[in-house]
C-alpha cells in the first residue's frame, strides 16, 4: 500500500530504470514521479506500439492515488504506449471481474496492483497462460508463474531502516531500556507483517524490543484511534514507529491532543506532508522511511520494455529482470529538502 516513496528508488535500481528512458517530450501531469526523455539511451526512440492494461485499487489513500497518477503520467511520456486503465472495484472479487474483460481485449502487457496478491494470484496465472505478460506491482503474487516481472518496495527493509534510526538515536541518548511503541497498518496484509518483522529484528541488534504495538488501517482516522489507545497504554514513551505517513496524520493529531512530546517518532512511505514536517522540525516526527509510489512509474517503463521485447540498457542481460525490490531510505531533517520534490 504502503510506499508501501529514487532518490526514493535506491541507487542501483534507479540507475538501471533511468536507462529504460522515455519516448516523448510530453509533460507529465501534476506532481507525478516520472523519468523524462534521455536522447542518449538506446531505448529512448519510439518502438513497437503497445497497449498496457492497468489496474489498482481506488484512490482512497494518498499513496494509492499517487500510484495511479504516476502510472498514467509515465505512460503519457511514451508516444508508443496506449494506456488502458480498468477500475479495480471495492475488493479482490470485483477487481478480478474487470480484469477478466481486460484479458479478452488482449493488451500487450498488464500492470496490476492487486487488492490482495494471494486472492488475485489465479488471475495472474490466467493472464500469463494467455500469453499476456503481467507486471505485479507492490502486493506480491505468491506464485512466481503468475507474473513476468514483480516490482515492489522493501517492506522488511522499511522496518529495518526505522529500527536502526530509532536504535541509534536512543543509544546516542544513553537510554538503556527504552519504551518503544509501534502503530502498524493492516495486519492481514503480508507487507505489514514484513515491516514489523524488520523493525523487531533491527531493534534486537541494540537489545531493544517493542513495548506496545497497535494495528491501524492505513487511514488518518484509524491512525488517530490506535494512537490514542497506545498513548493511554504507555504514559511514558521514548520512540514510536508509525508504518504509514497518511495514517500518521491521525497519529500526530492524537499526539498533539494529548500534549505528548517526550519521544521521537519515525513515519513510513515519504509523503510530502511528512517530509515538510520533518524539515520544519516542530513536532515529534523526526524521520520517515521510504516506500515510494514511484514504483508505478517504473512498472510502466518495465512493462513497455517487456512488450517491446527489450532489456534494460545498463544491464548486460537481454531481458527485463524477474524481480525488482526498491530500497527503503531514511529521510531526516538533514536531507529533507532533497527528498521533498519526490514526496507524494
Amino acid at each position: 500500500m504502503a510506499t508501501r516513496r529514487n532518490m526514493l528508488l535506491g541507487g542501483a535500481v534507479l540507475g538501471a530504470l533511468a536507462a529504460a528512458g522515455c519516448t516523448s517530450n510530453e509533460t507529465p501531469s501534476g506532481n507525478a514521479q516520472t523519468k523524462g526523455p534521455d536522447a542518449g539511451n538506446p531505448n529512448a526512440a519510439p518502438g513497437k506500439k503497445i497497449t498496457i492494461g492497468f489496474s489498482a485499487p481506488a484512490a482512497d489513500h494518498g499513496w494509492i492515488a499517487a500510484i495511479t497518477n504516476n502510472a498514467k503520467a509515465q505512460a503519457a511520456t511514451y508516444s508508443d504506449v496506449t494506456f488502458k486503465q480498468v477500475e479495480a472495484g471495492k475488493d479482490a472479487a470485483a477487481q478480478r471481474a474487470v480484469l477478466e474483460t481486460l484479458i479478452a481485449e488482449k493488451p500487450d502487457v498488464i500492470v496490476l496492483l492487486p487488492h490482495d496478491g494471494k486472492e488475485l494470484n489465479a488471475f495472474g496465472l490466467k493472464a500469463m497462460n494467455a500469453g499476456i505478460p503481467v507486471v505485479n506491482l507492490d502486493r506480491a503474487f505468491p506464485d512466481a508463474l503468475a507474473y513476468r516481472c514483480q516490482i515492489k518496495g522493501d517492506n522488511y527493509g522499511m522496518g529495518v531502516a526505522a529500527g536502526h534510526y530509532i536504535g541509534k538515536a536512543l543509544k546516542a541518548k544513553n537510554i538503556a531500556s527504552p519504551i518503544i511503541g509501534e502503530i502498524a497498518g493492516m495486519d492481514e496484509l503480508e507487507l505489514t507483517q514484513e515491516r514489523s518483522q524488520g523493525f523487531k529484528a533491527a531493534l534486537a541488534t541494540y537489545g531493544f524490543t517493542v513495548a506496545n504495538r497497535r494495528a491501524a488501517r492505513f487511514t488518518a482516522d484509524t491512525g488517530q484511534k490506535e494512537a490514542q489507545n497506545l498513548l493511554q497504554a504507555l504514559p511514558k514513551m521514548d520512540a514510536l514507529w508509525n508504518h504509514d505517513d497518511d495514517q500518521g496524520i491521525g497519529v500526530l493529531a492524537a499526539i498533539n491532543a494529548a500534549s505528548r512530546n517526550e519521544f521521537l517518532m519515525v513515519g513510513g512511505a515519504g509523503s510530502k506532508k511528512a517530509i515538510e514536517d520533518i524539515a520544519g522540525d516542530k513536532s515529534v516526527l523526526k524521520a520517515t522511511v521510504t516506500y515510494s509510489p514511484s514504483m508505478a512509474s517504473s512498472a510502466i517503463s518495465l512493462a513497455r520494455l517487456i512488450g517491446q521485447n527489450k532489456g534494460m540498457a545498463d544491464l548486460v542481460e537481454l531481458q527485463v529482470p524477474k524481480e525488482v525490490i526498491l530500497a527503503s531510505e531514511t529521510i531526516t531533517k538533514e536531507n529533507a529538502q532533497t527528498y521533498l520534490k519526490l514526496g507524494f
